[in-house]
């Protein structure tokens, strides 16, 4: 049915209620004294009540739907933020156990270096450290390079400085202790000598 025929329909059916409640002789009598000073409802009232009914309630289903989109927007970011949060904790547990296994990494170097006549011991030493060495740097362990580096702040520690011409100022020419990045971050840094021009 379209809405011109609606609107027919309502404006007959107002007219015929109206027709048979008021009679001629109780005209002024039948409406309440309360009422005398409201406009008669017709059609073009009802039609503007309706179109005020309409925009209230478009007004308030679309505050609804903006304070569920936020509610929505909001449920987002807490739990990517709690996603994150989780996983930089896990990150961080994951370093400071790294951390702690570093010093038996620098044992079984220094192990290494030592000379010994019995091959097959050197052997698995080394065998267990390659192991341990390639454990750790699944989970994230990246050793720093420093042979022939110029000197970072941020990287290195200078434990020794040589006077010397063979290299350039600020290089770093060989290490004490190797540094290390854990996923990135500065887990340790090297312990270097360093080449000063005289």
């Amino acid at each position: 049915m379209r809405r011109s025929d609606k609107l027919k329909e309502v404006e007959n059916q107002n007219f015929e209620s109206n027709v048979s409640d008021v009679s001629p002789e109780n005209d002024r009598a039948s409406v309440p004294p309360d009422d005398e000073n409201l406009p008669a409802e017709t059609l073009e009232g009802q039609l503007a009540a309706v179109t005020a009914e309409r925009d209230q309630l478009l007004a308030e289903k679309n505050e609804l739907y903006d304070r569920v989109l936020r509610a929505r927007a909001e449920f987002d970011n807490a739990r990517r933020r709690a996603e994150r949060e989780r996983s930089e904790y896990l990150q961080f547990a994951a370093m400071d156990l790294v951390r702690e296994i570093l010093p038996i990494l620098d044992d079984f170097e220094r192990a290494l270096k030592v000379e010994t006549a019995d091959r097959e011991y050197a052997r698995g030493i080394e065998l267990i450290y390659q192991r341990l060495f390639d454990t750790l740097k699944k989970l994230g362990l990246e050793p720093i390079d420093t042979q022939g580096a110029p000197f970072d702040p941020n990287l290195h520690q200078a434990v020794e400085r040589v006077h010397t011409d063979e290299a350039g100022d600020m290089t770093v020419l060989s290490e004490f202790q190797r540094g290390y990045n854990f996923r990135g971050k500065l887990l340790r840094p090297s312990m270097v000598r360093v080449a000063v021009r005289p």
